[in-house]
């Protein structure tokens, strides 16, 4: 009998991800980059609605930042990226024009499946969507946000 690939030795740094309330080991370790940093860290503290045709949805971003012109910054960490994932990351996207979604995967130059070519930083290049491959967020995106008890710059609008 084949072994489920969810559980076992080989998971256990998942099984302490879900100790401390994260999905996944890549969540957990970029959670613990976050808290060795002076940024707020914001997991799953905001909600995004999406239309897919013929149904409203839902998707809550892995990690929120504001960034300092009081826009946000959603991170998603993906180590395993499936085809129902990029579907609901193409449907997001098209459903909330200008946001500002960006991938941490643990594997960038892994195929989107056995048949294809595509990898997953192809798929995200294909979306516009800013991407490491470090499994770390880059210091590059966070200078982009404000710090714990910084106030974002207010933007001026003249009519």
């Amino acid at each position: 009998m084949a072994k489920n690939h969810w559980h076992g030795a080989a998971n256990s740094k998942r099984a302490t991800a879900y100790k401390y309330g994260y999905k996944s080991g890549l969540e957990l370790s970029v959670s613990e980059q976050i808290k060795n940093t002076e940024y707020p860290l914001n997991y799953e503290t905001e909600t995004l609605h999406y239309i897919v045709p013929e149904r409203k949805a839902k998707y809550t971003p892995d990690f929120v930042f504001t960034k300092l012109d009081g826009s946000l910054m959603y991170i998603e960490t993906k180590g395993r990226w499936t085809s129902t994932d990029r579907l609901k990351m193409k449907h997001v996207l098209q459903s909330n024009p200008g946001i500002d979604i960006r991938m941490v995967f643990q594997a960038p130059t892994q195929k989107i499946s056995k048949a294809s070519k595509t990898t997953y930083e192809d798929y995200a290049k294909k979306l516009g969507i800013k991407y490491i491959g470090k499994k770390t967020i880059p210091e590059e995106w966070l200078v982009e946000c404000i710090k714990t008890g910084e106030e974002p710059a207010v933007i001026k609008k003249f009519f």
